[in-house]
This record gives structure tokens, C-alpha cells and sequence, in this order.
């Protein structure tokens, strides 16, 4: 049973600015995947979370009499191009946006890394590569690879879903740019060798992918409205998460919370393939960051253990739903989260 829980802090309230309600998509992303297994048990995960770092420690235990070797993965977020789309790249454009990092037993392990193109339902990956495309549809150079195409190519792509053509005024007058809509699908991946009734640890870290709203996307004119219903689900918001929020509200004395929105997307129910399908010890940590910003998820037995950090214990753990993230940052006289 999952008990609703959203931990607060003393607030200090500043003068809300006026604010665009801009918003950035977060991008759901999780741990490690094994090829299905049924010796392979995992006997813990120890599991952090803040906006700026995720970092896993796994212990794996083969149960068998013999050493099994199969294929670790770490799926990224895939990621779409488009001429509207904002969402939250945490680093820059490369292979590796999210920062991955692995390591088994101690040693640094250099996972290879496999990257599929779609389009409209089609594998377009040999067509990118052969004309000397990148993949990454968010990468600054792919503009000007697609500009230097062919015009009878570049118009197939077009008239196929590939690309659009995206028309803007950047001040200096009317352009036309070539934009890519197909989407990256990206895993690392390597083969792990688990001795038979040993223990082997694995850890990973890398940075999330972090959305975010200027303002309140739920609630406005002294009013939950608009997606709150949705939120309420998404995160097991309660009366304590309300009140704050009404209390932010009324300090502020126009209606609208001193509040600005960050949320995080944690995949976790996609990675049993292991012995039993649960995880023999789950401990969950989450680090709000700023005592004076509010956190809300879902979650059983929560307990807050640092001025900042709030965990949940779990044995013989199934993972039955993603862990899903609401953060509130007050904002400050400068227009900006504290």
C-alpha cells in the first residue's frame, strides 16, 4: 500500500515576481537492466536521488553453481527533435548527455554504446550515417549537416517525416531551417561476468534530466486547478503540501505562491530481470537540496534523516510503479529560487 507523503520546511517567503510560465520537460530515466536471468538474484539497491546527481550501488549474488555471464544494460532517456520541443538535457549535446558512469568490484568499466534513429516508425539510423548526419538530434552541428544535404534528398526526407522545414524571424528577418523530428534511442551495454555464490557490487551515477515550470503549473488565482488533479496522483501531494502552498499563497498576498517547480522522473519498474523479480533490500534517499524548498513523492514509511535528505526502507521489494519527483524552490526579491 503506498502512503501519501509531501515533506515540508519552514518557509522563508520572498515577493513573488511576475513570471512567464515557461516550462522545460523532464526526461524518465532508471537504472540497470540485465538479460533476463533466473540465478541472478539482486540482494540490495541503495538509491539517491537529487537535481543534481543520481548515483546507484547495486549487489548482485549468483545463486548457482556456476559463473553466468550475460549482458548488463543502462537504457538513456530517448531523446526527439522538433521545432517546439524543450526538454531538459542535463549536459551538452554529446553521446553521453546524462554523464553515465559505471563500476564493478572497484573497477571503472568502459560500457560500449549502441544508437538507433527512428522516424515515423522506421529505422533510419544507415540513412543519418551514410549522408554524414549526427544522430543526436540535439546537436548545435546537425543544423548545418542537414542544410549542406541535397535539395532533391533534403525534399524525400521532408516529404517522409525525417525532417520539417522551420520558419522563424530572429529579428533580422525571415529564416528557414532545416530541423530534424526523428528520435535517438541510446543503451550502454556490456557483458558482466556474476562468479557463482559470490557477491558483485555495481555502481553507477549520472546526472537527471530535471523539469521545470516558472511558477505554479497547478495552482493560481488562490485556486488548485488546472493539472492538480494529475499532480495529486503523480506525486501523493497531501493536506501538508496544500496548506504550504495556500500559506506561500496568502504571505505573498496576490494569490500566486512564491514558488517556482522542478520534478524528476525515475524509471524503476522496468529493471527486474533477476532472480524473484525483488530486491531483496531497497533504500530510497532523496535530497530536496535547500531546507526551504518543499518535496513530494510517493512512498511507504518515509522518514526524514537529514536536514535535507528524506528516506523510505523496503524488504523483498517489488517495484510496482516509477518514482516520481515534485520539488518547490521559493523565489527571491532578485527574481530568482532561492
Amino acid at each position: 500500500m503506498m502512503f501519501r507523503t509531501a515533506l515540508t520546511a519552514s518557509l522563508a517567503l520572498a515577493t513573488w515576481p511576475a513570471l512567464a510560465n515557461d516550462s522545460t520537460a523532464e526526461l524518465g530515466t532508471g537504472g540497470l537492466i540485465l538479460s533476463r536471468n533466473d540465478v541472478i538474484a539482486m540482494q540490495s539497491e541503495d538509491l539517491f536521488i537529487s537535481r543534481e546527481q543520481v548515483k546507484v550501488d547495486y549487489v548482485f549474488r549468483n545463486g548457482s553453481d556456476a559463473d553466468i555471464t550475460t549482458i548488463v544494460a543502462f537504457p538513456m532517456p530517448k531523446i526527439a527533435g522538433g521545432p517546439d520541443l524543450n526538454v531538459a538535457l542535463p549536459g551538452d549535446a554529446s553521446d553521453n548527455f546524462l554523464g553515465f558512469s559505471v563500476v564493478s568490484d572497484g573497477q571503472a568499466i568502459e560500457p560500449q554504446l549502441e544508437q538507433k534513429v527512428f522516424a515515423v516508425g522506421l529505422d533510419i539510423t544507415e540513412q543519418l550515417k551514410a549522408h554524414g548526419i549526427s544522430l543526436n538530434p540535439f546537436a548545435q552541428e546537425v543544423y548545418g549537416e542537414l542544410e549542406k544535404l541535397p535539395d532533391a534528398i533534403a525534399d524525400d526526407w521532408r516529404d517522409r517525416g525525417f525532417i520539417t522545414l522551420n520558419e522563424y524571424d530572429d529579428g533580422t528577418g525571415w529564416k528557414k531551417e532545416r530541423t530534424p523530428l526523428w528520435e535517438l534511442r541510446s543503451t550502454y551495454w556490456w557483458r558482466a561476468t556474476f562468479p557463482a555464490g559470490k557477491d558483485v557490487h555495481v555502481s553507477h551515477t549520472y546526472k537527471p534530466s530535471v523539469g521545470g515550470t516558472a511558477g505554479l503549473s497547478f495552482f493560481y488565482d488562490g485556486k488548485f486547478q488546472g493539472d492538480y488533479d494529475d499532480y495529486k496522483s503523480r506525486y501523493c501531494l497531501d493536506s501538508g503540501f496544500e496548506n504550504a502552498v495556500r500559506r506561500g499563497a496568502k504571505a505573498n498576498g496576490d494569490g500566486f505562491p512564491p514558488y517556482s517547480e522542478s520534478r524528476i522522473d525515475y524509471v524503476l519498474t522496468t529493471g527486474g530481470n533477476w532472480a524473484l523479480g525483488s530486491i531483496g533490500t531497497f533504500r530510497l534517499t532523496i535530497d530536496k537540496g535547500d531546507a526551504k524548498s518543499i518535496v513530494s513523492f510517493c512512498g511507504t514509511g518515509v522518514k526524514k534523516v537529514g536536514p535535507t535528505t528524506f528516506q523510505m526502507e523496503a524488504k523483498d521489494f517489488y517495484p510496482e510503479r516509477d518514482i516520481e519527483i515534485l520539488f518547490l524552490d521559493t523565489w527571491s526579491d532578485e527574481g530568482g529560487p532561492q
